[in-house]
């Protein structure tokens, strides 16, 4: 069948100092694991997530996400301030790809604002799509546009690492898929 992998990212921005930062990583509805609020290490949930990958491979992913998190609270916090965003606000991001029976995959990236949509990424061709059309969401489009390490790495772990990942996953998690 078709399986989908899905990282979900729930920043909340209470001031220009703090940021408390939420993820998860599902297979399908599987709780793989989440990260640490305070150390953005992650915690495994099923028994079989870590040892789907070598080591080097879980290490080179969690540093991936720290510097994205870093980047990304900068770009966001520097954002806010150019254009004046009230705090607290929330950004949210998901981002994960979809695997087909013939091993072809389409990967997809979304970020929310306050609960409501506000771009998403077009990985054919590494653009940013506006779902709402402000001086914000512009903006931001903007920023990400220029951000090409940011689309590149979003095109490189869900085109191509997804599907050998998520082949690994769905081996070692076949079980638990068919409890379903």
């Amino acid at each position: 069948g078709t399986f989908t992998v899905r990282l979900l990212q729930t920043s909340t921005f209470q001031n220009t100092s703090f940021v408390d930062t939420e993820g998860l990583g599902l297979l399908e509805d599987i709780e793989l694991g989440s990260l640490d609020k305070h150390t953005w290490a992650i915690h495994f949930y099923q028994p079989w997530v870590r040892p789907a990958l070598p080591r080097s491979d879980w290490d080179t992913i969690e540093n991936m996400i720290k510097i994205y998190l870093q980047k990304f609270n900068h770009l966001i916090n520097d954002g806010a301030m150019q254009k004046d965003v009230p705090y607290p606000f929330v950004v949210q991001c998901i981002a994960g790809c979809e695997i087909f029976p013939n091993r072809t995959s389409q990967a997809f990236a979304y970020v929310g604002y306050n609960g409501q949509d506000f771009l998403s990424l077009n990985v054919g061709n590494a653009t940013w799509l506006l779902s709402q059309d402000n001086n914000l969401s512009r903006y931001v489009q903007a920023i990400l546009q220029n951000y090409t390490t940011f689309s590149e790495l979003v095109e490189v772990l869900f085109n191509d690492t997804c599907v050998d990942d998520m082949e690994m996953l769905l081996h070692y998690g076949k079980a638990a898929l068919e409890r379903q």
